[in-house]
């Protein structure tokens, strides 16, 4: 399984309610529906803690994570010309974004 992470903020004075009707909506429904996806979860990061400072504020202040079937699916899904056409597009709705791709080696189900 592939994972896709994203972190990131709204940019500067944007609207947080009109941003969450939409991401809730209609851009969850899209992530949802990419083929290959098997699961997608939006969060608000509301804390981060490290063994340094504990809990502080953290440098994001929403998480998505969408989990693929394989390599091929996501690359299909976020990697391909529409679909990075698609990102740049629905980007302008966050502010500095970070992306990380990583490989599930294990998921445990309680």
């Amino acid at each position: 399984m592939i994972r896709l992470t994203i972190l990131y903020n709204l940019p500067p004075g944007d609207d947080e309610e009109a941003f969450l009707a939409w991401r809730l909506g209609e851009h969850q429904a899209q992530n949802a529906g990419s083929p290959g996806v098997i699961r997608t979860d939006f969060g608000r990061v509301d804390e981060m803690w490290s063994f340094s400072d504990g809990l502080a504020k953290p440098p994001y202040r929403f998480m998505t994570i969408v989990d693929f079937v394989d390599r091929a699916a996501m690359e299909e899904a976020f990697l391909s010309e529409a679909a990075q056409e698609q990102l740049r597009k629905d980007a302008k709705a966050i502010d500095s974004p970070l992306f990380l791709i990583s490989e599930v080696l294990v998921a445990t189900e309680p």
